[in-house]
């Protein structure tokens, strides 16, 4: 899940992996699901072919009409922006298969809910290759805020239970195969400490972007409010990205044990230094 942000340029922005345009129209093969309502704006039975910019400019809509709703926190960033990316070992999904993830997704997250004539505008995403992303306007039709009570083991739980019924890797929770070997349960594990620390698409990765960026935005305000919660975040952001290194170190290890034979010895892999892969800065 990312920050919240004002407006929905930034996220679908991040979900087409450039900025919006007023020339480029997402078709029903990059925008695989929708609100329900959105078929009062079409014409006959076709999706809209809107540019992204018209995406944006539509899903905004909600904030404009109703400059005085705020959340339970008192603020305004009304965009919410989350992402589900497929393992490097799943197969390949079909268009209709992102839709139910993307139907699935917004019902557990609170953005969708069957006969709600009046819930949040939201649009799918499926732009860059095996990741869907799911942008919405908390703020209802009626002017009320979309609340999302236990919203990550609500996701969890649903991707889970996707994982199963699509057939997907589940990396967290599968137990190995009746006939794995020693060998062959060290590559797994090896295997998913990569996955969980991985800078492109790791779940520490993703983390620390968040504490980096909330840092960033403490950074403006008074003394008493932001510089020391900004050094601090900051600390956080080195701590995490210390792990990430331990992670791979281990995973590392644990790669070139699987590699010799059993009974050889293993030679030790060169554990990275702080200065190989330092902490991305948030723009």
């Amino acid at each position: 899940m990312h920050v919240r942000s004002l407006e929905a340029a930034e996220a679908l922005a991040d979900a087409l992996d450039h900025p919006v345009s007023d020339r480029e129209g997402l078709t029903g093969h990059t925008a695989v699901a929708h609100w329900p309502s959105l078929d009062h704006f079409a014409h006959g039975d076709k999706q809209p072919t809107w540019t992204s910019q018209e995406w944006a400019t539509h899903l905004d809509v909600p904030s404009w009409n109703h400059p005085f709703a705020a959340s339970p926190q008192e603020d305004r960033f009304a965009i919410w922006h989350a992402d589900v990316r497929l393992a490097p070992v799943d197969r390949q999904l079909t268009g209709p298969e992102w839709s139910e993830i993307a139907h699935r997704l917004a019902r557990a997250a609170g953005i969708a809910t069957p006969g709600d004539t009046n819930g949040c505008r939201w649009i799918a995403v499926q732009a860059q290759p095996r990741r869907l992303d799911l942008i919405a306007n908390l703020i209802r039709a009626d002017g009320t805020w979309t609340t999302q009570p236990d919203l990550h083991r609500r996701l969890m739980t649903e991707c889970q239970r996707l994982e199963t019924d699509l057939g997907l890797l589940q990396p967290f929770h599968a137990p190995p195969p009746p006939h794995a070997t020693a060998v062959g349960a060290t590559a797994q594990l090896a295997q998913l400490l990569h996955q969980l620390a991985d800078e492109a698409t790791g779940p520490l990765a993703t983390v620390r972007t968040l504490v980096e960026h909330a840092a960033h935005r403490l950074g403006p305000l008074p003394h008493a409010y932001g510089p020391a919660s900004e050094h601090q975040l900051e600390w956080i952001a080195r701590r995490l990205h210390g792990i990430q290194q331990d992670l791979n170190a281990v995973a590392a290890d644990l790669s070139a044990a699987s590699h010799q034979t059993v009974g050889a010895p293993v030679r030790p892999v060169p554990r990275p230094t702080a200065a190989s892969a330092p902490p991305r800065s948030t723009p």
